[in-house]
């Protein structure tokens, strides 16, 4: 039996890509890590979220993914000043213009962890609360 060791990337259904990119470009720093017909690659260090252009189902309540940031409340702000209405909870939860269901969650709070060298090469000095280091050591990863 094979194991699970990671998740390469995420592909998103949205309506318009540029529009897609426009959005997003608004919250987050990003490298745009190629294009195609119909779809932007927006890179992650090792990592990369494709946005595809076109709905093939409708958005749900609960399908969702997670993307790691630096500064989570640098995020809610933002998301804020542009009017984005962020899902009540302790999280900071919201859907983009498509339906797309997104948990932001901090680097230093949660036990996903790059490389030393993944984060030097994103330009990028990040450690971890000993909540997530206590996470981590548990399972044998720090």
């Amino acid at each position: 039996m094979t194991r699970l060791v990671g998740i390469n990337h995420v592909a998103l259904e949205v309506g318009d890509v540029e529009e897609a990119l426009a959005f997003y470009g608004r919250f987050f720093e990003f490298t745009l890590r190629g294009r195609s017909p119909g779809a932007a690659f927006i890179d992650l260090g090792d990592q990369f979220i494709a946005l595809m252009e076109g709905r093939s189902a409708p958005p749900d309540r609960a399908r969702h993914f997670g993307l790691v940031v630096d500064h989570k409340e640098a995020t809610r702000r933002a998301l804020e000043s542009a009017g984005v209405h962020i899902r009540p909870g302790r999280g900071l939860d919201f859907l983009d213009p498509w339906g797309n269901y997104i948990q932001v969650v901090q680097y230093d709070e949660v036990q996903f962890t790059k490389t030393d060298q993944v984060l030097q090469g994103m330009e990028l000095d990040l450690g971890k609360s000993e909540r997530a280091l206590a996470e981590l050591r548990a399972k044998g990863l720090a």
